[in-house]
């Protein structure tokens, strides 16, 4: 039988999710190519935009693998999918295959398409995206997503705040999922295309939203709420493959 081959920008690590219900912890990254979003604050173009199309390598789930137990040393520990949107692509083979193996799998995702193989993850990011993406959220297909994880997946939601409008907007998707972590995080405003990846981040203006966004939670008693850095912007900027 052959399988189909799925898309991918970069496979990199081992290194440490930058944000998250998994922040700090080991990871590899297995970064797809291709996205049904066109954010206006997007940090991975390079995996979005189809400009970059000839980036994106077909590779099988065993190929993928193979890469992945060179760069883990054969040590199983947790793989991260993401693009772009990983929901785009063939991912359930490669997640059955690397089980086998001792790996788990977390995989982030807008949450605009679901998979029945969300069910055999270890962990679900769902990032829908706030209103100053200039993206509208589908609440149906995100409640698809919800229901097709099932309750052996361990699922979460993660959103960026950039402004009073997003603070609302989260307010309202933790509203909708009370029974669901919510994560939120100080938007980075980043580099137009990935040529400009090395240009200096604004630091003064993350760490300025991450004080707003602490006193904004903290002032109304929202101790649901999760606040928390990108780790990885902090440490390395918008720099790929780290």
């Amino acid at each position: 039988m052959t399988l189909e081959t799925i898309r991918v920008n970069e496979i990199f690590g081992p290194t440490i999710q930058g944000e998250g219900a998994l922040i700090g912890q080991p990871t590899i990254f297995v970064r797809t190519g291709g996205c049904d979003y066109r954010c206006s604050w997007c940090d991975t173009l390079h995996a979005v935009d189809s400009a970059y199309r000839d980036e994106w390598l077909p590779m099988t789930p065993q190929a993928i693998l193979m890469q992945i137990e060179v760069l883990s040393g054969g040590v199983p520990l947790m793989i991260s999918l993401s693009g772009g949107n990983p929901a785009i692509q063939p991912l359930g083979h490669l997640i059955d295959l690397g089980a086998q193996e001792g790996y788990r799998f977390a995989l982030e995702t807008q949450g605009s398409i679901a998979k029945d193989w969300f069910a055999r993850l270890d962990v679900l990011t769902l990032s829908p995206k706030p209103p100053s993406s200039g993206m509208d959220t589908n609440w149906q297909r995100l409640a698809e997503c919800v229901e097709a994880a099932g309750p052996e997946t361990r699922t979460v939601l993660k959103t960026v705040i950039f402004d009073e409008d997003d603070y609302a907007y989260a307010r309202d998707l933790s509203g909708r999922y009370p029974d669901l972590p919510l994560y939120l995080q100080p938007g980075n405003h980043t580099p137009p295309s990935p040529e400009a990846a090395d240009a200096p981040i604004d630091m003064a203006g993350i760490l300025e939203r991450m004080r707003w966004l602490t006193d904004k939670v903290s002032g109304d008693r929202w101790y649901s709420a999760t606040v928390l850095p990108q780790l990885h912007t902090l440490l390395w900027g918008n720099l790929r493959g780290v």
